[in-house]
């Protein structure tokens, strides 16, 4: 594969600095204009419209792991990945629908306050610390990692020096600016970010010849997204049943993925920016795992290293010039995810730790110092597992670790859908899914991943199966829980004032539904 270094010209490298120069004006200027206002660093002082909370979500969504997963998965499998942002609609229908009205309603700036405000002090108390630990492990470390692979892809440097260069500058741009500074940059970064995908899609069929040529070049089943029930890697199956519960989690649930919405002006505005980002998905297959079909057809001999397929289009298709672009954005996905990481933490940690339980009486200014001194932390911390990391296995313990955080999921998404959808769960059913639970979750993904690893015991059930059978016995548990509490401690908060979702909302998932209902009939016709 070619290095990215050694055809940066200096017009490259002008692009580059003047990018990284213009985020960290527009940090500054949205910090100005914050301390006037009084504003906390944490909701963007409820002042986020549609199109700035789809944009964020999304470039919270779109990490570098994202880019490099989606185009490997491409080349090895065809438009199968496209399941996980289609399929997506049904969970941001359920935030959108279900859950933002009840957070919005409450008025709570995090996940643990809300659940807080329903089962008490103790549920808070767990749910806050184990939001840090996801948000340190899985956002900041993880996401840190694969952007440290990248850059030492591009640059050729050590990962120590990659991660403490990425995270400085975006920890730098959060502590200036907070969530309204990463909303704002993020709208531009993301449209960037298409811009630049988008003509990585068009060189390539162009060189190919057209899309013809293209599926001429590829196997049929490389544009089926539905999987028989034997397939090695995507069984149906496993995406039906396994997917919902990692993505009620992560879309519904997540403070990294939440916060943009209850930063909103207003519900509408909330559900419009998370209808937003549906429509953004959609565009996954131009954007993301096309580059990817298109690498299998142009450059076959890779062969088993799929995940050098979006470099090694970048490389061999951009004129000098756009490569810069491409670091730009680059960049651009990282702050947006380790930015609204770091945002995340500061104000999980702020609100549900230091001002519940240390300082009650703070002030607004004693919560940004606090905020701006955990987002230092958080950076100190994720430079040092993205180090580990590297240093024990590289980039299979990434999977390693992604691998364990989705059997984090399951108690998760049962607490939250029991709390919303069944009234009578309680408190003792809560507390025990959220530490016993996440505990047995956990125990059974160190079966798999290490004690009895898959690959040399088959008899595992695909990782996706293995986590919705974890989700139907949690569910199963805190229901029985629940109806045999003798002293029930249920539901604290009354949820009569929850605001209506508008004709406009309603029509928009209408057609966004129709649209991902059409694309599953298209893409499974042969």
């Amino acid at each position: 594969m070619n290095s990215i270094y050694d055809k940066l010209t200096t017009l490259d490298f002008v692009i580059v600095v003047g990018y990284l120069v213009a985020l960290l004006v527009i940090g500054y200027v949205v910090s100005m204009k914050q301390r006037k206002k009084n504003e906390t660093l944490f909701l963007a002082g409820n002042s986020l419209n549609w199109y700035s909370i789809g944009f964020n979500m999304w470039g919270t969504n779109v990490g570098p792991s994202s880019l490099l997963a989606f185009a490997s998965i491409g080349y090895a499998t065809g438009i199968v990945a496209g399941n996980f942002e289609w399929y997506a609609f049904v969970f941001l229908l359920l935030l959108a629908m279900v859950f933002a009205p009840r957070y919005i309603a409450s008025k709570v700036s995090t996940m643990p306050e809300y659940m807080g405000k329903r089962y008490g002090d103790s549920t808070q108390n767990i749910l806050a610390w184990y939001a840090l630990v996801k948000i340190l492990v899985s956002w900041l470390s993880l996401g840190l990692f694969s952007g440290g692979v990248l850059v030492r892809q591009i640059l050729g440097i050590p990962m120590w020096q990659s991660v403490t260069v990425l995270v400085i500058f975006s920890g730098i741009f959060t502590f200036a600016g907070g969530l309204k500074a990463i909303a704002k940059v993020n709208v531009f970064q993301m449209i960037l970010l298409i811009v630049v995908s988008l003509t990585l899609s068009f060189l390539g069929l162009q060189k190919l010849g057209g899309i013809d040529v293209l599926i001429a070049k590829t196997p049929s089943n490389f544009w089926n997204l539905i999987r028989p029930s034997d397939d090695a890697h995507y069984p149906w199956p496993a995406i039906l049943l396994g997917y919902p519960v990692a993505a009620v989690a992560f879309f519904c649930t997540d403070q990294s993925m939440v916060q943009s919405v209850l930063g909103a002006k207003n519900l509408e505005q909330g559900q419009l920016g998370v209808n937003f980002i549906g429509w953004l998905k959609v565009m996954a297959l131009p954007l993301f795992i096309l580059p990817g079909i298109l690498c299998y057809a142009l450059y076959p001999e890779l062969g088993s290293n799929s995940d050098l397929a979006y470099m090694t289009m970048v490389t061999n298709l951009f004129p000098s010039g756009m490569n810069g672009l491409v670091i730009c954005v680059m960049i651009a996905v990282l702050v947006g995810t380790i930015g609204s990481s770091l945002n995340a933490l500061s104000t999980v940690f702020t609100n549900d730790i230091y001002v519940k339980k240390i300082n009650p009486s703070a002030t607004i200014q004693d919560q940004i110092k606090i905020g701006r001194l955990t987002i230092a932390a958080g950076c100190g911390f994720a430079i040092l597992i993205a180090v580990a990391i590297d240093n024990i296995k590289g980039q299979n313990l990434f999977n390693i670790f992604q691998a364990v955080l989705g059997f984090l999921a399951p108690s998760l998404s049962v607490v939250f859908l029991l709390s919303v959808f069944w009234k009578r769960t309680t408190k003792k059913a809560v507390n025990a899914t959220l530490s016993w639970g996440s505990a047995f979750s956990l125990f059974v993904g160190v079966l798999y991943l290490w004690i009895f690893p898959a690959d040399k015991y088959p008899a595992w059930p695909h990782f996706l199966l293995i986590s919705f059978y974890i989700f139907a016995v949690l569910l199963i548990t805190a229901v029985i829980i629940s109806v045999t509490d003798k002293n029930p401690e249920v539901n604290f908060s009354d949820e009569r004032d929850i605001p209506k979702t508008s004709k406009k909302v309603k029509l928009l998932f209408g057609l966004l539904g129709l649209t991902i209902l059409v694309l599953y009939l298209v893409f499974n016709g042969n």
